[in-house]
């Protein structure tokens, strides 16, 4: 049994695909980042870096629970666990962890950022706001061009880098992008959402969108959670 610490954030997403997919039993934690469940010391244990998601799994190596932390890192467990989506021929195998780790230094920071900023930042930071935004086209269109060589991310069988990459690339409207500019993503995004597992995937986050406080988080709460304010460390 692999116990899942979650909430609803792409990140979050990613793991939940791949757990929908390989048929793992696991068993869901809600943490609620918008009230600093995070922060709280025994969390803390699991993650020192104190975000979701996380997993232990009972059944780790040697036989013993094993705990992991960050989203690539476990896809790529959960992958080598269960020898499923990603491939052993070695070219296709090192496409898919050099695309994998794209998403994870390259979307997720620059969509996540955008987003911030976007909707959380106070008044005065439009060179910040332009700049993500910017990023977020550009990462676009490299998404964009490698969807059009190649039917997944990693080759032409879906992957770990897909999951990782489709919970934020799935974001059109959030992101402010047209999607019928870049017609391979639009293709590849309809292409993983018509996937059972997918289907599954999105249905456990509108559950667990009833344990998250973030619609009604008060200022004091986004400050804690940002780190900004009187929680600011510079």
């Amino acid at each position: 049994m692999i116990d899942f610490y979650a909430l609803t954030s792409p990140n979050v997403q990613k793991v939940f695909l791949m757990l929908e997919e390989t048929g793992l039993k696991y068993r869901v934690i809600p943490v609620d980042v918008w009230t600093g469940q995070q922060f709280d010391p025994a969390f803390r244990k699991l993650n020192p870096n104190a975000k979701i998601p996380v997993i232990v799994d009972s059944e780790g190596p040697h036989g013993q629970p094993y705990t992991v932390f960050e989203s690539g890192a476990i896809l790529l467990y959960l992958a080598e666990k269960t020898g499923k989506f990603l491939p052993t021929d070695k070219q296709a195998h090192y496409d898919t962890i050099q695309w994998l780790m794209w998403q994870m230094a390259n979307i997720g920071p620059m969509f996540g950022q955008s987003v911030h900023f976007s909707r959380f930042a106070p008044p005065g930071n439009d060179y910040a706001a332009t700049r993500y935004r910017s990023e977020v086209r550009r990462l676009y269109e490299v998404l964009d061009g490698r969807l059009g060589e190649s039917q997944y991310l990693g080759s032409n069988d879906y992957s770990i880098a897909d999951m990782a990459a489709f919970p934020w690339a799935r974001n059109y409207d959030l992101l402010g992008v047209p999607r019928d500019r870049y017609s391979n993503v639009a293709r590849w995004v309809d292409a993983i959402g018509a996937r059972p597992a997918t289907k599954r995937t999105l249905d456990e986050i509108q559950k667990l969108q009833a344990k998250s406080s973030r619609d009604k988080a008060t200022e004091d709460d986004k400050d804690r959670f940002f780190g900004r304010g009187k929680y600011a460390l510079a």
